[in-house]
């Protein structure tokens, strides 16, 4: 099967930039208008309109780079910051005396918030609280000194900034624990489907091993006895550590991702199989299906996966009811799902077994069966009577690609 990496992006910086880039267009030609309307305050016109044209210039030439944290520099953050300041700064040379007194705005009037932002996004509140400092200090200069009206924009501008990088930190470190957890997930999932496989294959047969070792005694006896340590070892690695299948990985410009390597088996999502030839393989003499007269369509994956479910029941029927146990399959074909029910006349489970079993990395009911049948979406249901035999009850919703990870075993 070739493999493919999907990358899952979260990231709350993305909004606040785009919201940015339109709030400094919006500002300039606020401020601008303000100009326009208020045009006679002004004892230097020629240096407003000066002033203007190069913010102008300034926002249209700098929208891009705005657009995420990598390219919002930090030399690019001074030079936006030093436009707002130079601009309070000429209000007193260009407006009348009248003007600052009255309290009417300065050159870039709200304009300047947007610098502010800027830095409260990129670096957070640390940096929000500089940059909202440096324009109080030069809010004040403008003003000559600290009036109501003056102090009450100042601090306005402060808590705001100072909230949003706040916010904008919080928000990264959320970021980060999702993918961590995100990344646990499919490692963990990973990790299970490598435990069905191995139960079903390489387990089984060092157990195999064993037993035929210690029967045929000699040499025999001690190849059954290395392969049975083998056994409990690898029982141990596949009920342990994890694997590492994802990483989580933090970019300035788009946030935090997760990069999850899948298998692809290049099949089409729409093509389907009919269950009972998946099925009708495991039917012998001692084991009977009974099975619908129609086709039991399934997507692919799910077909072989619940198949294989019912082959690791089957196959705990063989190693724990005896080799005179019978067994027999039901499928039945409901309008949502699909119920394949295995029972069988053996001995039943001993009440705590199965617990006692996975505890000891024993994982024919735990993987091969609820995990397969959790990963698809569907439930695996046991009923054991001590002394009446097990049944295992397997359902799948026959839309299986928006019901991934609801199973369990009850």
């Amino acid at each position: 099967m070739a493999r493919r990496e999907r990358v899952m992006r979260m990231s709350v910086e993305l909004p606040l930039w785009r919201a940015l880039t339109a709030f400094r267009v919006l500002t300039m030609l606020y401020a601008i208008g303000l100009y326009v309307s208020a045009r006679d305050h002004y004892d230097r016109p020629g240096l407003a309109l000066a002033y203007y044209a190069v913010l102008a210039l300034w926002t249209l030439a700098t929208l891009p780079r705005v657009q995420n944290a990598a390219v919002c520099t930090k030399r690019f953050l001074a030079a936006d910051l030093a436009i707002a300041l130079t601009g309070i700064v000429l209000t007193p040379l260009a407006a009348t005396g009248r003007h600052i007194q009255d309290g009417g705005p300065t050159l870039p009037s709200i304009w300047t918030a947007g610098s502010v932002l800027a830095y409260a996004i990129k670096g957070g509140w640390r940096w929000a609280a500089f940059a909202s400092t440096t324009v109080a200090a030069a809010n004040l200069v403008e003003r000559g000194h600290p009036a109501r009206d003056t102090v009450h924009n100042v601090i306005l501008v402060w808590v705001a900034s100072i909230a949003i990088g706040y916010v904008v930190e919080v928000a990264r470190a959320s970021e980060r624990t999702l993918a961590r957890a995100l990344e646990i997930e499919a490692a963990t999932r990973e990790r299970e489907r490598l435990a069905r496989d191995i139960h079903d294959g390489v387990l089984q047969v060092l157990a195999m091993v064993k037993r035929r070792g210690a029967a045929l005694g000699g040499e025999a006896a001690e190849l059954g006895r290395m392969a049975g340590e083998q056994e409990v070892a690898l029982r141990g690695l596949v009920s342990g550590g994890l694997t590492p299948v994802s990483r989580v990985s933090e970019d300035a410009a788009q946030g935090a991702f997760v990069r999850l390597v899948e298998e692809d088996d290049g099949e089409d999502a729409d093509a389907r199989v009919d269950l009972r030839a998946l099925l009708s393989p495991y039917a012998g003499e001692r084991v009977q299906l009974a099975e619908p007269g129609a086709p039991v369509d399934l997507p692919p994956a799910a077909a072989r996966e619940l198949a294989a479910a019912v082959g690791a029941a089957l196959d705990n029927v063989r190693q724990h009811a005896g080799p005179s146990a019978r067994a027999w399959i039901l499928v039945e074909d409901e309008p949502d799902s699909v119920i394949v029910t295995v029972r069988d006349d053996g001995p039943g489970i001993p009440a705590g077994r199965l617990a006692r079993a996975e505890t000891e990395g024993r994982l024919g009911v735990a993987q091969s069966i609820r995990g397969r049948l959790r990963d698809l979406g569907g439930t695996a249901e046991l009923v054991s009577t001590p002394g009446q035999g097990t049944e295992v009850e397997l359902t799948v919703p026959k839309d299986v690609t928006n019901t991934r990870g609801k199973a369990g075993l009850r």
